[in-house]
């Protein structure tokens, strides 16, 4: 049973034809959800899935689900699903999302053309918005599906220019009104690419993961007075960029410590910054911070957040300004189903393909999966660890050796009872 690497390749470079950038060196694409170019990677998605004879569904948040039940197999078992998503960030690569999606289809083929026999259905799903970009929610269709957002709440969110998500799937014609479930599913697979540098630098083939990160996003107000930068005296200031700029030190020095005393995978970064008036002749009266805590172990994040309210507790004492923190997402970490982990091993070791077991440090729609579907993800090796950007590449041939893992890991796991 061996996947078609020219295939697979044929795929993914039709794919970046959608949304295709300008580039000096490598693949660049723009496919944000609910745009021209989003339309026509489902639709080629779609044709493909009708190749193979899968039954489609679209759901009302646009995910596309292509179902294989061979002959047999009785329709309600429940399946095994494997994809990942098909929009991207601006100007990003050709690999992150789509090999997950192509990679799955590229599974069920090579399943089909070595007629095993499977004794679950097989589906290959595509999930809406995972990035983000847009809508400012990333996750969003596989947030539906496991009913970690609602769907109402999902389609209403709104883009820059103020359309909602349900208006941009209406114009696309992908706001379907099929049933996509989670709860039914036997066993989750993804296939992504790395988004870093531990398997080249390692030199193995694929990661299998056992633990996907936590999230924690807080939201951080500083709030002191206005004044005339020239005519205010600098002992009678109240200034909340200068109190905002110890606050980010001392949430560096707070993470730091985590990671040196108890977990090294610890992050905690200080990604948006809104100064209020922001002019730069007068003092700052108000700064809104966005703040992003990541970790596999979710005491690690409580820790560093408990870090950053007692700097804000400080800044009040000794500065005179009044602080706020709403800590407005709270994901915990993921956890991998043991029994899929080993699935994955055992493929890798039959087709002799190196692997590593690692943590994911950056979030998929597996995360949200997890705790309603056994579950696996897989990594393939990203050159230099670049993602996000046209200069992402994952080599040809490890986008075939991580497929073929994923088809192993498809197979074994539907032909069990």
């Amino acid at each position: 049973m061996q996947v078609n690497q020219q295939r697979l390749q044929t795929d993914l470079l039709a794919n970046a034809t959608f949304g295709e950038i300008e580039t000096a060196d490598g693949y660049g694409r723009t496919t944000l959800t609910g745009t021209k170019a989003n339309k026509q990677a489902r639709d080629r998605l779609i044709d493909q899935m009708n190749e193979l004879g899968l039954e489609i569904s679209i759901d009302p948040i646009g995910n596309i689900e292509g179902r294989w039940i061979p002959d047999g197999v009785t329709p309600t078992t429940e399946p095994i699903v494997a994809g990942s998503h098909l929009d991207s960030v601006r100007h990003g690569g050709i690999f992150d999302g789509p090999l997950g999606v192509y990679g799955a289809l590229e599974a069920v083929r090579t399943i089909q053309e070595a007629d095993k026999e499977v004794r679950r259905p097989l589906s290959v799903v595509s999930f809406t918005g995972e990035e983000g970009v847009r809508f400012k929610n990333g996750l969003l269709g596989s947030s539906v599906v496991t009913d970690s957002r609602s769907l109402e709440r999902s389609l209403a969110f709104e883009d820059d220019q103020g359309t909602t998500v349900k208006e941009a799937l209406e114009s696309i014609d992908y706001r379907g009104n099929d049933e996509i479930s989670v709860a039914n599913w036997s066993a989750w697979l993804e296939l992504h690419i790395e988004q870093g540098t531990i398997l080249e630098e390692n030199n193995h083939s694929i990661g299998i993961v056992d633990g996907i990160t936590g999230i924690t996003n807080c939201r951080v107000t500083i709030s002191g007075e206005a004044n005339h930068a020239g005519a205010t005296p600098m002992p009678e200031r109240q200034d909340a960029l200068v109190a905002a700029s110890q606050f980010i030190l001392d949430l560096e020095q707070a993470t730091n410590e985590i990671v040196k005393e108890r977990s090294a995978t610890a992050v905690g970064t200080v990604g948006e910054i809104h100064a209020t008036p922001n002019t730069k002749n007068v003092v700052n009266g108000e700064v809104e911070i966005l703040i992003d805590v990541r970790d596999t172990d979710y005491e690690s994040m409580n820790l560093i957040v408990d870090a950053a309210q007692s700097s804000l507790q400080e800044l009040e004492e000794q500065r005179g300004v009044d602080t706020e923190i709403d800590r407005y997402r709270d994901q915990r970490p993921s956890q991998i189903s043991q029994r899929c982990i080993n699935t994955a091993i055992q493929a890798a070791t039959n087709n002799d393909i190196s692997y590593q077991i690692m943590s994911s440090s950056a979030m998929h729609d597996t995360a949200n999966i997890t705790d309603q579907s056994e579950s696996v993800l897989l990594f393939a090796p990203s050159a230099d660890g670049i993602s996000h950007n046209p200069q992402e590449w994952t080599a040809w041939s490890d986008c075939a050796d991580a497929t073929q893992v994923l088809a192993d890991t498809m197979y074994s796991l539907a032909s069990r009872d």
